[in-house]
């Protein structure tokens, strides 16, 4: 369950308990949809704020003085302007986070709540700034599968999910013991234990068909963390093998790439005739070579030599599609020509490596 979400449940039940009605722990559950473990946890939350929860042995229910408020919290002007922006913005549901529309609500009811000078100073300045993510899916279907995937999480609880897959072709159902919901670049993912594979697998939520809860209880192991579980994947699949990756950028892009921390391990050094070194440590080749292909022939893997071949049958397979056939004229130099159109194949390699059920998207 995001952060959001449980600041959200905790001021709903402080709303409840001020009302004057002395509530049981079933009723509380009942009304927050959670469990009653959950309950308990919140009411220890707000105890250990500050924040005085009574409870009635003769009713066996919790109360709360009507005067109890809220801790206040002194935000200077540059704290509550990033709030409300981050919560503004990624809460939009053209440009924003799917599913992220309550923390839009809830920049909403901040600044409503702000004394009015406040309030002008900071619309000023939300105006005049903007923050745009990359196109992303809105699997706008798919919020029911978040919001139980999120009290599955908070609950310890597993579920039983069809999935549709793009490796097997076809659907398949698991029990599904969910970790951590990650939301990266595109898409929201669910990664946790699937009972098919017998192994902790990443699922794109927005291909999550349906799902139901199951009885019992998971426990999340130990050990597990999702930085240990990505290991050094470029974005989301760990594949097999451990490569060492140099690839040369052209003045043109060096500039651009230096800009951006593409990767923990990576690390830069620049060339006399303004090429950049780029160096990465990456667990499987399969997510880097869209990386690379985008930039084109600005960008030349030195190392390792499986990934230059990859790259390699991506251009001939694009030289294919296109009508081309790349060879070397008796100078050692490239020569293009049109390839008979019955030659033309519309596909190119593909790698597996890992089921989809692995692959994030």
């Amino acid at each position: 369950m995001s952060p959001l979400d449980r600041i959200q449940r905790l001021l709903r039940l402080v709303e409840l308990l001020q009302s004057g009605r002395s509530l049981n722990s079933s009723q509380l559950a009942e009304i927050c949809k959670v469990s009653r473990r959950t309950v308990f946890r919140d009411i220890e939350t707000l105890r250990g704020s500050g924040i005085a929860v009574n409870y009635d042995e003769d009713r066996q229910a919790y109360t709360m003085p009507s005067s109890t408020r809220l801790p206040a919290a002194n935000f200077t002007l540059q704290e509550t302007l990033s709030l409300l922006l981050v919560s503004y913005e990624l809460g939009d549901e053209r440009k924003g986070i799917p599913f992220q529309a309550a923390a839009r609500a809830a920049a909403l009811k901040l600044l409503a709540n702000l004394p009015s000078h406040m309030r002008e100073r900071l619309s000023q300045r939300t105006e005049a700034i903007s923050v745009r993510l990359d196109p992303h899916s809105d699997p706008k279907e798919a919020a029911p599968i978040f919001q139980m995937l999120t009290q599955a999480i908070a609950e310890r609880r597993p579920l039983r999910i069809r999935y549709k897959s793009l490796t097997e072709w076809n659907d398949i159902t698991t029990a599904l013991s969910p970790y951590r919901i990650l939301f990266s670049r595109r898409n929201w993912y669910v990664i946790g234990r699937s009972s098919v594979h017998r192994s902790v697998r990443t699922f794109n939520v927005g291909r999550i068909k349906c799902a139901e809860p199951l009885g019992g209880q998971f426990r999340i192991p130990q050990r597990f963390s999702l930085d240990r579980y990505l290991g050094n994947a470029w974005h989301l699949i760990r594949d097999k093998g451990r490569y060492r990756v140099v690839v040369r950028f052209e003045k043109q892009v060096a500039s651009n790439v230096a800009e951006v921390n593409w990767h923990k391990t990576q690390s830069l050094r620049w060339n006399d005739d303004g090429t950049l070194d780029f160096r990465a440590t990456v667990d499987g080749l399969g997510e880097i070579v869209w990386w690379i292909l985008g930039y084109g022939r600005q960008a030349e893997v030195l190392h390792p030599p499986e990934l230059r071949t990859m790259i390699a049958e991506h251009i001939t397979a694009l030289a294919e599609i296109y009508g081309l056939n790349t060879r070397l004229d008796r100078n050692g130099r490239k020569d293009h020509h049109e390839v008979p159109e019955k030659r033309i194949s519309r596909r190119g390699p593909r790698r597996r490596s890992q089921s989809d059920a692995e692959k994030p998207s």
